[in-house]
């Protein structure tokens, strides 16, 4: 059992190992940059540093509404190499700058209208470094053939904002779109429901991810991430607030009536209060029964000037003040007490506290009121959301307090085909090996990331590291008698093994003494038979003197059995 504890340890030590020599070695796959294989509206896969500040315009614009040091757009935008790559040459925009306001905008190759096909807009991002607060969304700009690019804000109007959004353990999915109010022509934003599913491994695991929305014709709406449905939903019953008012409101101009009486329970009109019921009675009264105790000193306080407080040589009376030294608690009152005593407070059974009456239903209760509803003069029916307002320009508008954040692989296409297609060409590619890659961090990095989102993951590695252990400690450990000293020195065990060897020792000597006394006893008795009178006195005569050169010569020879001497004699 303990050879193959053993060998399962030091094969799983192997494996590990193994995969943290494999995970650091590089990959260096060719990049070719993907090419949509049917009809878009825009496609932008950065295959050249040139596209910044061609087609890419940095804004130069101010933020309003913030402090000036602040409100320029002065982030700064880089087209390069995520810092772990797995395609080499696959460049993407990267926003470089920390605690910035960045603006970046590029106009579209086709504008989109939304009449009768899908709208499909799909990108990458990678948080090269864990999110701590920012985002990462895009804003789909409404068509103006007047918008200058080097002038994008956030007061420029969109039509759609999508993307990933996070600030401390907030994390959100944004979808949001600007409704025309048919009747009034103003703009309101719609947002939709959160999702359901969990999300928030994008912003901590450093990889590339596809976020990709699709609105329908018909209303209906899907999130993904990485080709998975986060949110889905239809714009006309999953977005806040909803796109269509009431046909009723309430009437502003309705007002309760004063004999209106809303109150459901009355104090009872006809209660009176008790004789004895006594309003002033105390809620604590003093304990009749309590003695001041012996020796407590009335005349001395709880507090006393500390002897040993000094005034500060660089205090100024004038400045400062009246010096004072510091307080400290009287030492004479630490046995029974000081002070003026007084007995303690007990609860008051006579207390009744203040009467009321009783509460009984109120006769002329009407119920709540609410003021009656008229029809809503703003009410429209918008059954198609669906057509929003044109978009010509793409736009990223964005704060962070991380930097190195890489956008790539846009496109905007009616068809889920070339989406998926693209997303195969580009993202695939690099998801695939970008996990051994990232894995460089090492393995425990990506066991810690995967409970983000599987918190129950942790009593998985608790029980693997736990199991492991115990084997190890149960059949590894030496056992107490083979244990071998590691150090010279004297231990509270090996005064224990001293002792118990000592014991044994001169247990197994007594035994042995009184097995050579009744050997020895038994010879005589065997030779008195044999021998003749004289003959047994002279050896009984050799004996003793044999007992005694034995008994003088034991501590400084080796002990001759009486066997081996009556063999000898014989």
């Amino acid at each position: 059992m303990r050879s193959l504890t053993i060998g399962i340890l030091c094969l799983l030590s192997f494996l590990l190992v193994g995969a943290e020599e494999e995970n650091v070695e590089t990959i260096n796959n060719e990049y070719s940059a993907p090419q949509p294989i049917g009809d878009t509206y825009f496609a932008q896969a950065f295959e050249s540093v040139d596209v910044l500040g061609s087609s890419w315009i940095p804004s130069e614009a101010k933020k309003e509404g913030v402090e000036e040091e602040i409100a320029k757009y002065d982030g700064e935008w880089e087209i390069e190499e995520p810092k772990k790559q797995p395609l080499v040459g696959d460049l993407g925009l990267v926003l470089k700058s920390k605690a910035k306001h960045h603006a970046i905008a590029t106009k579209l190759d086709t504008p989109f209208k939304f009449e009768d096909q899908p709208f499909i807009v799909q990108y990458e991002v990678k948080f090269q470094n864990e999110l701590d607060c920012g985002g990462a969304y895009i804003k789909l700009l409404s068509q103006d053939d007047k918008l200058k690019l080097g002038a994008f804000t956030d007061k420029t109007p969109y039509t759609i904002m999508f993307g990933p959004d996070k600030c401390g353990a907030d994390s959100k999915f944004h979808f949001i779109f600007r409704h025309k109010n048919p009747k009034t022509g103003e703009f309101e934003e719609k947002h939709a429901k959160k999702p359901s599913e969990s999300f928030a491994h994008v912003f901590t695991d450093k990889k590339t991810h596809l976020f990709t929305l699709i609105v329908q014709p018909d209303n209906s709406f899907d999130m993904l991430i990485d080709q998975v449905s986060i949110n889905a939903g239809n714009l006309l019953e999953d977005v806040n607030p909803p796109v269509n008012p009431p046909e009723e409101i309430a009437d502003p101009k309705d007002s309760k009536p004063e004999d209106w009486d809303d109150r459901k329970k009355i104090p009872d009109p006809d209660a009176t209060k008790p004789d004895d019921w006594d309003e002033d009675a105390p809620k604590k009264i003093p304990n009749s029964d309590a003695v001041k105790p012996d020796g407590w000193l009335d005349d001395e306080p709880d507090l006393i000037a500390d002897p040993d407080s000094e005034k500060p040589e660089d205090w100024d009376d004038e400045m400062d003040g009246e010096w004072e030294p510091a307080k400290i608690q009287n030492p004479l009152c630490e046995d029974v007490g000081c002070g003026e005593w007084k007995p303690e407070m007990l609860d008051n059974p006579d207390y009744k506290g203040k009467w009321k009456a009783p509460m009984v239903d109120n006769p002329a209760y009407k119920g709540e009121w609410s003021p009656r509803m008229i029809p809503n003069p703003n009410y429209f029916q918008d059954l198609e959301p669906f057509k929003m307002t044109s978009i010509g320009s793409l736009g990223l508008e964005l704060w962070t307090m991380n930097n190195d954040i890489l956008f790539d692989n846009f496109i905007i296409t009616s068809s889920r085909e070339v989406a998926d297609q693209w997303a195969a060409d580009s993202w695939a590619l690099k998801s695939g090996d970008e996990q051994s890659v990232l894995s460089g961090d090492g393995v425990v990095s990506g066991l810690l990331s995967a409970t983000d989102e599987r918190p129950w993951l942790w009593a998985v590695y608790a029980l693997v590291v736990i199991i492991p252990i115990f084997l190890c400690a149960r059949f590894c450990s030496p056992s107490k008698k083979g244990d071998l000293k590691k150090t010279d020195d004297v231990t509270e065990d090996d005064e224990a093994e001293e002792e118990t060897q000592a014991e044994e020792e001169a247990a197994a000597e007594e035994e042995e003494n009184t097995e050579e006394k009744e050997e020895e006893s038994k010879t005589v008795r065997q030779r008195k038979k044999k021998a003749s009178k004289s003959d047994l006195e002279t050896k009984e005569g050799d004996d003793v003197d044999s007992g005694e050169a034995s008994k003088d010569g034991s501590g400084d020879g080796p002990r001759k059995s009486p066997r081996r001497k009556k063999s000898q004699k014989d």
